[in-house]
């Protein structure tokens, strides 16, 4: 699994948001100024961020960019699928499994493995909220494996 500097740029971007949820929008220049990030990159972030109604573009001379609910209601796991399109990939679909090579797919033993680690880490992201991410306050030390079940 690995995520790139699309989804770690926009993680910045909204916890920003989220530390600042109460205050103005946050515009676009304020954001790479301070991060250093490139503005048209980000520009793009948060229009993929948008069209999942993660975050909202206010228009005008006080516009900018706020979340679109409250950091509480944000999850991890739909801003990744937002940004990346899935928390982790599994090739063993049919559907994706046509545009790779793959062998040995019915004597596979390893489908398992990947099936359950996506099945984890959606749990787990599904429990990490915006305002925890903000606030530094992870689900750490529950078992979400046992919530779900």
């Amino acid at each position: 699994m690995r995520f790139t500097t699309k989804t770690e740029y926009g993680l910045i971007c909204l916890i920003r948001m989220a530390k600042a949820e109460n205050s103005r929008p946050l515009t676009v220049k304020e954001i790479v100024r301070d991060e250093n990030f490139p503005v048209a990159y980000t520009e793009k972030i948060l229009q993929k961020l948008r069209a999942a109604n993660i975050v909202a573009a206010q228009h005008g001379n006080q516009g900018g960019y706020v979340l679109a609910r409250p950091a509480s209601e944000i999850y991890l796991k739909e801003i990744v699928e937002a940004l990346e399109g899935s928390t982790f990939d599994v090739y063993c679909k049919p559907r994706l499994r046509q545009d790779i090579v793959c062998t040995h797919f019915s004597l596979c033993g390893v489908k398992p493995i990947w099936l359950k680690t996506k099945e984890l880490l959606d749990n787990f992201y599904s429990t990490v909220t915006l305002k925890g991410l903000a606030e530094e306050d992870f689900p750490l030390d529950r078992d979400v494996t046992a919530q779900n079940a």
